[in-house]
């Protein structure tokens, strides 16, 4: 890892910056061939492709008797840990939910009501590894949100690891199938002889999971489509590097594709952020994955001319996490519209948010924190507008709609109101 001057990248080193792909191009024939053949045959095709894909052969596919077994097995730790995370994620995601209402409008009763989707799909990422906090991050806020059947997804393994069958129990989760990868996918959404089909799909994965969350979407709903792991670090003169540069090693840790910046205008910081960098890699267990990730042209640290040029840098980038460690960086939020999800100050680092601090973990990659935000209660929901009009209020708005109406050549929508006012 070195440090870039921000005005002097080239034209392919500010694309290697922004186009971070996640890989949906590449994977999306295969994906499409899974979930044609999940959609039409059902248990079998699933259990052929944990064969090839998993090595395992699978028994039974649900396995959501095992999960409370699995959380008599925890450790007294690791279950307290568990059952934190998920108390912390269902007070935020409560508090954030919306409510129905119903307000006067110049003699109009207007409103919003919002109903929860009737069956929804959870994909957790495992096999051999356990991710319970992406269980945790995606059950509780659909539970919140009153969603009747909620259903999780994991890949197939000889032993699935307790922590992820013990987080659906603790979340709530109403069925847990052993299927993986893009199969999973399908299975959720078109369902099988085993799983009962559900009305959206949600939750991280690799290339192939989210090419599947691709071809299906439009029979489902689903999230968004993300990519692999990211992080931007926003930070001034008063940064500690060593905690600027713990955060870009920990991001990197997820995935040998995740893209990991630090940008600021101080150049000494900068580079006592290489040296830490330098200095912590070879203390973590997945050092390779780390140096990949750093070493590639989607990380880097970055020196701007100015704080507002590093800022503008920001926005642009609409990163999945955002870590701000400045003297006010209540200010330099003010600034900043786009970004999956920020941690301001020195105690706040991305981790806590992955795991128990309390918001979502599923964000935008890729600069779609421009355009849309992260899960939450609200992708598990539908809204309704309400509307009662009386005599009066149908009188102000008569030739406002009617001429309207007429305008557009529909008249039977302008008789529509004449008829409640010509009648004897």
């Amino acid at each position: 890892m070195n440090v870039r001057r921000l005005p002097d990248l080239s034209t392919d080193e500010r694309a290697a910056l922004f186009d971070r792909d996640a890989g949906v191009a590449d994977a999306r024939d295969a994906a499409r061939d899974i979930v044609d053949r999940v959609r039409t045959e059902g248990d079998v095709a699933v259990r052929e492709f944990a064969e090839e894909f998993d090595e395992v052969s699978v028994g039974n596919l649900d396995v959501t008797d095992e999960a409370e077994r699995a959380y008599d097995r925890l450790d007294d730790e690791l279950r307290a840990a568990i059952e934190t995370a998920a108390e912390n994620i269902e007070a935020f995601h409560t508090r954030s939910a919306p409510e129905d209402w119903r307000a006067d409008f110049d003699g109009r009763e207007l409103g919003r009501r919002y109903r929860p989707l009737e069956r929804v799909g959870v994909y957790a990422p495992g096999g051999t590894a356990a991710y319970p906090s992406s269980v945790l991050m995606g059950v509780v806020p659909a539970k919140v949100a009153g969603v009747e059947h909620v259903a999780v997804s994991t890949p197939p393994a000889d032993d699935i690891p307790d922590a992820t069958l013990a987080a659906a129990h603790v979340a709530g989760a109403d069925a847990i199938y052993q299927i993986g990868g893009a199969q999973a996918v399908a299975a959720l959404a078109y369902g099988t002889e085993t799983v009962n089909a559900v009305d959206k799909v949600v939750g991280p994965g690799n290339a192939f999971v989210t090419a599947a969350k691709a071809e299906v979407r439009g029979d489902v709903e689903i999230d968004f489509l993300a990519g692999p792991s990211e992080v931007a670090v926003l930070a001034d003169g008063t940064a500690d590097p060593e905690l600027v540069a713990a955060e870009l090693v920990a991001q990197a840790e997820h995935d040998p594709n995740a893209s990991c910046v630090a940008v600021t205008a101080d150049a000494d910081l900068a580079e006592a952020v290489v040296v830490a960098v330098d200095e912590q890699v070879p203390e973590r267990e997945r050092a390779g994955v780390i140096r990949e990730a750093l070493t590639s042209d989607a990380s880097g640290v970055l020196l701007a001319r100015s704080m507002p040029e590093a800022v503008l840098f920001t926005e642009e980038y609409a990163a999945e996490h955002l870590a701000i460690m400045a003297d006010d960086d209540e200010a330099l939020l003010d600034r900043i519209d786009s970004a999956g999800s920020v941690f301001l100050g020195e105690f706040s680092p991305v981790a806590a948010g992955d795991y128990a601090s309390g918001p979502n973990h599923v964000l935008p990659t890729g600069g779609g924190a421009r355009r849309f935000g992260g899960l939450s209660v609200d992708h598990f929901l539908r809204s309704t507008t309400v509307q009662r009009l009386d005599e009066d209020s149908l009188g102000d708005l008569r030739e406002t709609v009617t001429t309207l109406a007429e305008a557009e050549g529909l008249e039977g929508h302008a008789a529509s109101v004449e008829r409640r006012f010509d009648r004897e």
